[in-house]
């Protein structure tokens, strides 16, 4: 199985869209306070259209199977570095899950991130998404803060 990794573009809006609902739908298990129905995380023509994000997505044979975006962010003032890349909308279709898919879309990613001159990565996992959190921790990601809620 060939994977081309290349940059996203408005056309592919539509498929992009439901990938998001895609991720909405695999962490809601993890999210209560999520809203019923559709919802919506990114502004992902905003993302393809940045100077400071990168939108791809991973091709197999003419076929959108997964995505991934960084964007550049700016660090706290207390941090060693001035911005870093921020990684998000990571989603592969479950037919296609277990291939190294997500792994390329990371490493492009990173490499991006590399050509920006940045040197920080950083993304969200939902503690309880193991699934997620390996693939995280097998790619190189330390846990860094756990960000802990209490509905009242």
């Amino acid at each position: 199985m060939t994977v081309e990794i290349r940059k996203a573009v408005e056309t592919d809006i539509d498929i992009l869209l439901g990938f998001e609902q895609g991720i909405v739908e695999a962490e809601r298990p993890f999210n209560d306070p999520l809203k019923e129905g559709e919802i919506h995380y990114y502004d992902l023509i905003g993302l393809i259209r940045s100077d400071t994000a990168e939108v791809l997505v991973a091709v197999v044979d003419d076929e959108i199977v997964g995505s991934g975006y960084a964007k550049i962010r700016p660090a706290e003032p207390f941090q060693k570095f001035t911005e870093y890349a921020y990684l998000g909308f990571m989603y592969v279709k479950p037919a296609f899950r277990g291939k190294g898919i997500n792994q390329k879309v990371l490493l492009a990613l990173m490499d991006w991130a590399k050509s920006k001159k940045l040197t920080e990565v950083r993304l969200d996992v939902y503690d309880e998404n193991l699934i997620a959190k390996n693939a995280y921790l097998k790619a190189g990601f330390k846990p860094n803060l756990l960000g802990m809620r209490l509905g009242i």
